[in-house]
């Protein structure tokens, strides 16, 4: 679940200066609307633990100048908003040209961002509407929707439904999506020699027997 917290919008300047804040809790801005992000559950935590070691891995193997930060935000130009992903990577040598690095872990420039993942929770439709917009916006290469507890809309997963990745690849200005379930090799462009399958990533208890 998320939760708006205040009726007056705010700019993105003013949701840096007061969030986050020092309770521990994660917060981003959809449109000037503050929004507090849920406590995730221990298998969203798997998930993305598992992600990110295995990406870090083939970043070091190829010797990419790419790492993961713990905590960074992503802004669209055009919009007072602020997206906190799951699984960021971030391309170092263009934080350089990022004006809202140093002081805000901010990043806007879609040079600096090869990839970026969502874990799926019960807040499903910012993951597959707000954020698809938000990141292709952006300009954001590719972007990951991992959706291990099939919450997501039909009209995205199927019916029925069942646990999903959605590999969405930007395509002159627009991105295509390609889904993967079960024992399909996942396609990345950003890393086309990652050796995973979909059932890989998902909790063990997701995949369906």
């Amino acid at each position: 679940m998320t939760q708006a917290l205040q009726r007056k919008l705010v700019t993105f300047d003013e949701f840096v200066a007061k969030y986050p804040d020092n309770s521990g809790k994660r917060y981003e801005l959809h449109n000037g609307v503050v929004i507090e992000m849920s406590q995730p559950t221990g298998d969203h935590e798997e998930v993305i633990g598992f992600l990110a070691l295995n990406i870090s891995m083939e970043i070091g193997r190829l010797k990419l100048p790419y790492f993961i930060p713990k905590t960074a935000l992503i802004k669209p130009l055009e919009s007072e908003s602020a997206y906190s992903p799951d699984v960021l990577i971030l391309n170092r040598p263009n934080l350089v040209n990022e004006v809202l690095w140093k002081k805000d872990s901010t990043v806007t420039h879609p040079e600096s961002i090869p990839l970026v993942i969502e874990v799926v929770s019960t807040n499903w439709r910012d993951d597959y509407l707000t954020k698809v917009a938000g990141y292709e916006t952006v300009g954001i290469p590719e972007y990951w929707i991992v959706d291990y507890a099939a919450l997501g809309g039909r009209r995205f997963i199927g019916n029925p439904k069942q646990p999903t990745i959605s590999v969405y690849s930007l395509v002159e200005g627009e991105y295509q999506v390609q889904q993967f379930r079960g024992s399909d090799s996942i396609i990345s462009p950003t890393f086309p020699e990652l050796n995973l399958t979909a059932e890989q990533i998902f909790p063990a208890e997701s995949v369906p027997t």
